[in-house]
């Protein structure tokens, strides 16, 4: 027995009558423009950690509170936006963080003009506030804009156009931030050195942000109402915590997160390893796109392969893919260490949006506390770098390696064993 279909009521009782598909086509469009615009917004911190990095002479733990405070943003707003979705709407939530996202992105102005390691975080942490609210309410709003069983490929489709956004972000950032870092010396003073490189960038996407939410509030999207039942038991839980499935997937997403991450932020100083490619900053940052691009190429595949193929043994498959490919970088040097690591992005590619349909599959009238839950779990982002960072300054980058792997391997026991829905 299959989860019940979510009913479609429309947002205006005068609209003309119209089929389902034309309706959902125009909303998963509309949408689509938000998961690109994140996509790409979240991609600059693996451009910012390398050069705020030189530019304050920071440590790799150091550097990496960069994602500590913007995917920590996922861990204390979350729930909130979910309970703040549940409340506006799924159109409303996204409207508003918009707002929110476009504040922190001119906050990055002023950081700049103070040159001040701290405002950077800060902004990063409002930014972060307003990315959240967006994906907490258009994550479940994709998955239910639809039949059930084809949620995870509709997911997939959308989260496309976001690594299309990260695919562009590496290279645009490169160009524009990363060629302008300086050479330092021991000499050299934060208080000394340009950092404008990140005030235009950060002004435009501010720019883009307010715009994209002024045409979506012009769009007619359809309102999703529940239906009541819960899950494929038909008992009605109190409490999104108590379905299995979902528990076990906010850990999943914990897992995801922290270890895309996690690679995705240390490319630019691991092809600099001397017995990697010795390459330098601008042309390690070009790299990073092939990291994204195949995250881009695996979700446009994913896309289909999802109604073709089981879900969750497809995320399984993709899970071992991970372990190898990592495993095969750390043991390697040269080309082979570089391509195996960013083949690593194919394996990513249909994990966030299987692992979430997989886990709010059943859930009824608890979707959007279960979608705050599983966007709580993006704090995965900050700490697991973090954890990441410090074995790589005591160990080095390629032990560090390790810890993605771990990732990985529980990823896979979800997808095997974690995602069939039980009662808890």
């Amino acid at each position: 027995m299959t989860a019940p279909a979510p009913t479609l009521s429309r947002s205006s009782p005068a609209a003309p009558a119209a089929g389902p598909a034309p309706r959902y086509t125009s909303a998963l469009a509309a949408v689509t423009t938000l998961f690109f615009l994140w996509g790409f917004i979240t991609c600059l911190n693996d451009i910012l950690i390398p050069y705020l990095k030189a530019i304050f002479q920071l440590s790799y733990s150091q550097a990496n509170l960069i994602n500590l405070c913007f995917f920590g943003a996922y861990f204390l707003m979350s729930i909130p936006a979910g309970k703040l979705v549940a409340r506006l709407g799924y159109k409303k939530g996204m409207l508003l963080g918009f707002v929110v996202a476009a504040i922190g992105a001119f906050l990055f102005y002023p950081a700049a003009a103070q040159r001040a390691y701290g405002l950077f975080l800060g902004a990063l942490f409002v930014l972060a506030s307003g990315i959240t609210l967006l994906q907490v309410a258009a994550n479940p709003y994709v998955a239910i804009l639809g039949p059930p069983e084809s949620a995870s490929s509709r997911l997939s489709l959308t989260q496309a156009f976001n690594s299309l956004g990260t695919t562009l972000a590496p290279l645009l950032g490169s160009a524009l931030i990363l060629s302008r870092l300086p050479k330092l010396s021991n000499a050299t003073s934060a208080a000394a050195i340009d950092v404008s490189a990140v005030q235009l960038p950060y002004l435009v996407i501010g720019g883009m942000l307010l715009l994209i939410s002024l045409v979506l509030s012009r769009i007619n999207l359809p309102v999703i109402a529940h239906v009541t039942d819960d899950d494929t038991t038909g008992s009605h839980h109190q409490s999104a915590w108590q379905y299995r499935h979902l528990a076990l997937g906010v850990v999943g997403i914990f897992a995801y997160v922290g270890a895309e991450v996690a690679i995705g932020s240390h490319i630019v100083n691991y092809l600099a390893l001397p017995n990697v490619m010795g390459l330098d900053a601008t042309a390690a940052g070009n790299q990073v796109a092939f990291y994204w691009g195949a995250a881009m190429v695996g979700r446009f595949a994913g896309a289909y392969l999802l109604n073709k193929f089981s879900p969750a043994k497809i995320l399984a498959f993709n899970a071992i893919g991970a372990v190898i490919l990592v495993l095969i970088s750390i043991n390697t040097t040269g080309p082979v260490a570089m391509w195996s690591l960013l083949a690593v992005g194919l394996m990513n590619s249909v994990m966030y949006p299987t692992i979430f349909t997989l886990a709010v599959a059943g859930l009824g009238r608890h979707t959007e506390e279960g979608s705050g839950l599983l966007c709580t779990a993006i704090v995965g982002g900050a700490l697991v770098p973090l954890l990441f960072g410090a074995i790589a300054d005591h160990g080095g980058l390629r032990l560090a390696l390790l810890l993605p792997v771990l990732c990985y391997a529980y990823i896979l026991w979800y997808g095997l064993r974690g995602s069939r829905r039980l009662v808890a």
